[in-house]
């Protein structure tokens, strides 16, 4: 084999990267940017990140964090300044203590779950995944080589897991169940009391662990109340992560922040982990964070309120596209519309739309729209919109979705 050749040997690559496949979201949005910069008029609304810039106040920390020379490698866990804010955070808006040994702070949201899951799965483990769900938990469930298991949130009960769902998916081999609210890609969230009826049926399996991912905790509308699984059953608190992040609320996502509290001996195995790999989050970014969870939190209400304006639109304008049906969601910054309506119809060109997946290529071709298909989110036939942008781009985009879904017959 030569120094120039392309391909690499037979069985080079793990065994274990071929069990997962790239993130479908991130695709999209790459794919959006190709055309973009091939002078195509492409509206991207696949990426989940807010359109707004970080504040103010969390840059300057960041630079004055530079300028002190907080630029050398950190506690693996993350530095104690910023575990005593995310421990101050917890008991202030969840109600839950957790020593700054049980706080643990990665490369993102993302890097949490990889942590935790790699470090605890073994072959022949089940990991329940409530579909649809965010595209990288089942692919790190396999990488880790366990079994994600899957069970479906119906859009007929507001894409919420039913307890009996829940119950009849848990055997002897579930280790974990992965619970996401507000959900990625739905916006579901749960009442208290539809959280405590699935408590309690974890409640009656001891052996199966919760990774509560919180990341858009703070992006919730019409007065919803926010509460989380240890908060909600305090039993389940020594069997629980709660997964958190400064990504979507103070509009972080490129400064990778993930945080999370837990039981010490998961989060002592989570850092043995992370000593071998990245070693620690960029400090710059940990001082960053401090500041966002310390200091004024105003905006996000602010925030919070234009992307309850924009899910209106969204919802209105898609309800109006013939054949599509769009919940309104409670939470986060996504609508997942059902394209159910339009399964075996074709394009003016001819080509029949048999799946999700064409929906999507279709649209993105004759109409310069970039969605994700609901097919990456474990649940079809729907889509995924990220209405985390302007009102004048979300209005154009729905404008063309319309006049889209009106050519099919």
């Amino acid at each position: 084999m030569t120094a120039s050749s392309s391909a690499l040997p037979k069985d080079f690559l793990s065994a274990a990267l071929g069990r997962i496949k790239p993130s479908p979201t991130l695709a999209v949005t790459q794919k959006a940017r190709e055309l973009k910069a091939q002078g195509r008029d492409v509206i991207g609304l696949g990426a989940g990140e807010p359109d707004f810039d970080t504040p103010d106040n969390i840059k300057e920390a960041a630079i004055s964090a530079i300028q002190r020379g907080e630029t050398k490698y950190t506690a693996v866990p993350g530095i104690l300044e910023l575990r005593k804010a995310i421990q101050a955070k917890f008991k202030r808006e969840n109600r839950l203590d957790y020593t700054t040994d049980e706080i643990f702070v990665a490369a993102g949201g993302k890097g949490l779950i990889y942590n935790a899951l790699i470090a605890t799965l073994n072959p022949g483990d089940e990991v329940i995944c409530i579909a649809p769900y965010w595209v990288s938990y089942p692919d790190i469930v396999a990488l880790g080589g366990g079994t994600p298991v899957v069970v479906e949130a119906r859009i007929e009960d507001g894409f919420r897991l039913k307890p009996e769902a829940l119950e009849a998916a848990i055997t002897p081999k579930t280790k974990w169940v992965i619970f996401n609210q507000p959900s990625n890609p739905t916006g579901a969230c749960y009442s208290p009391a539809q959280l405590k009826a699935l408590t309690d049926v974890l409640l009656r399996h001891p052996q199966v662990w919760v990774l509560t991912d919180d990341i858009y905790e703070h992006l919730i509308y019409d007065g919803f109340e926010f509460r989380t699984v240890a908060e909600i059953e305090p039993k389940l608190k020594d069997r629980t992560l709660t997964v958190n992040g400064v990504s979507k609320a103070y509009a972080m996502t490129g400064w990778r922040i993930g945080y999370c509290g837990g039981p010490a001996p998961l989060i002592t195995a989570m850092s043995k982990l992370q000593s071998q790999s990245v070693t620690n989050a960029t400090s710059i970014a940990q001082w960053a964070a401090v500041e966002a969870l310390n200091g004024t939190q105003d905006f996000i209400a602010k925030r919070a309120k234009a992307f309850a304006e924009r899910r209106d639109l969204v919802v209105s304008m898609l309800n109006q596209a013939p054949g599509i049906e769009c919940p309104k969601p409670e939470g986060a910054f996504y609508v997942y519309p059902s394209i159910k309506g339009l399964i075996g119809k074709k394009t003016p060109a001819g080509k029949t739309i048999a799946t999700d997946g064409d929906f999507a290529a279709e649209l993105l071709e004759i109409e310069g729209v970039a969605v994700v298909h609901g097919e990456a989110f474990g649940l079809s036939p729907f889509f995924r919109v990220s209405y985390a942008t302007s009102n004048k781009l979300l209005e154009d985009a729905c404008k063309r979705i319309q006049r889209f879904c009106a050519l099919l017959k």
